[in-house]
């Protein structure tokens, strides 16, 4: 077997990421809160021996929203739902840092990882969309520096928190009446720019020490934010050469910041269409082009633009000059599509389509598809994929006819190698902070 293996993820997302999806003759179109859905997604990526189901979110909708965010499950009520039935597959849910206190972060993350015996991660984001802001008594939205700056602040609380009991603290001792070891308990007492907590927290550290941390960094903030505090990286790159040249930027400023770079992982996300044969394959992605309209690649290209509107501007012109529009909102990927669309001199038209339709990177019969991902993986432009499934059946089709491949290949791992999610990734378990002054104050 290879020493170095693929990673995976299953990103879990109802009825879909688009607008059209639910539409399709095999969708359940109740999918994104439809328990059932959630567990047979979760299950059949855990028999492929997957590191972790991916359940994202966002705080904000509106009358034009996608279907999945109109209905759609809380993440960490929903994994906590999955912990019970699953055993081994991580557990990933995405919460902001910019509408919700450390303290309850930190409780509702350390719950589900005991719960799960050390199967947790949290997907830290800023959130983009201005109108969140109306949902949680603001007077505005932060900036995107301002954003980036609370996320720095709001991870060192929450995993201060984390380090509030040592790993032996609670004794138990009904003889002595003695529950727990006084001198294992610490006090956080954060006063920082954005957060003032005293702590400690109510629960103890999970058989992982802390849950991992997933970022998905664009923009320069972004990047750096991850290459200090992420375990794991997303992205959804544009192609080949941009996820290398993203993956090598990470990778440094990794080093820069005095960390070991192969235990910090770069995930694309990917939408792998397959066929077991090259017209099965053509069916199934002419499926998955049909599903999106131009109206609701319109209405999706709007989304890293702060929900603008680009039905006011003439669809076959040259793409429309938004000047600093983006900026506050999802910056990198906002940045990137106007970059794109001037490099390229695309219409509107052509944009939106192509930011809403599949792509033909990982579209392919099993063993085409197997290759792109070796590819990508050998040549160090991913250390492993999220997999997003455009069919109702993608998830099947891939962890049926790609995974076999791949573990035949050495790439993919046929058993996990322990029961936390940091056992899947190779990381250690981290020593408690304040346990550290009393080991060496021991050897001393």
């Amino acid at each position: 077997m290879s020493k170095r293996q693929i990673h995976l993820g299953a990103m879990i997302h109802g009825v879909g990421h688009g607008w059209g999806e639910w539409r399709h003759p095999d969708a359940l179109a109740d999918a994104s809160v439809n328990f059932g859905f959630y567990q047979q997604q979760a299950k059949l990526a855990e028999a492929a021996r997957f590191d972790f189901a991916f359940i994202a979110d966002s705080l904000h909708i509106h009358a034009r929203s996608s279907p999945h965010y109109l209905n759609r499950f809380e993440p960490l009520t929903l994994l906590s739902a999955l912990a019970a039935v699953t055993s081994r597959i991580g557990l990933v849910a995405t919460v902001t840092v910019s509408y919700t206190e450390p303290f309850q972060v930190a409780r509702q993350l350390a719950s589900l990882d005991l719960i799960s015996g050390g199967r947790a991660g949290w997907n830290v984001v800023t959130s983009w969309l201005s109108g969140t802001a109306d949902n949680f008594s603001k007077a505005e939205h932060p900036p995107h520096a301002v954003r980036y700056r609370i996320a720095r602040e709001h991870v060192k609380v929450v995993q201060g928190l984390w380090d509030s009991w040592e790993d032996d603290a609670f004794t138990r001792d009904k003889q002595s009446g003695e529950f727990f070891d006084p001198a294992k308990l610490h006090t956080l007492g954060h006063q920082g720019e954005f957060f003032q907590v005293k702590g400690p927290l109510n629960i103890q550290r999970s058989p992982q020490g802390q849950p991992l941390i997933f970022q998905a960094g664009v923009s320069e903030d972004g990047r750096e934010f991850a290459a200090q505090n992420a375990d794991a990286i997303f992205l959804n790159p544009e192609s080949f050469s941009e996820a290398r040249a993203y993956y090598r930027d990470l990778k440094q400023r990794a080093m820069r910041h005095g960390r070991n770079p192969d235990e910090l992982f770069i995930l694309p996300g990917i939408r792998p269409i397959i066929g077991r044969d090259e017209a099965e394959v053509e069916r199934r992605y002419q499926q998955a082009v049909e599903l999106v309209s131009i109206e609701d690649a319109l209405v999706a290209l709007g989304r890293p633009f702060n929900d603008y509107d680009f039905t006011q501007h003439d669809l076959d012109a040259p793409f429309p000059d938004l000047g600093t529009l983006g900026e506050n909102s999802h910056k990198g990927t906002s940045d990137y599509l106007k970059q794109l669309a001037r490099d390229e001199n695309l219409t509107l038209r052509e944009l939106a389509l192509r930011f809403s339709r599949p792509k033909r990177d990982f579209t392919g019969t099993p063993e085409q598809v197997a290759n792109a991902l070796q590819d990508w993986f050998e040549d160090r432009a991913a250390d492993g994929f999220i997999i997003n499934s455009l069919l109702p059946d993608g998830l099947q089709y891939f962890t049926e006819l790609v995974v076999p491949l791949l573990q035949a290949r050495g790439l993919l791992r046929r058993e996990y190698p322990g029961a936390t999610l940091r056992d899947s990734f190779g990381l250690q378990m981290p020593q408690n902070r304040n346990a550290q002054p009393r080991v060496e104050s021991a050897v001393a």
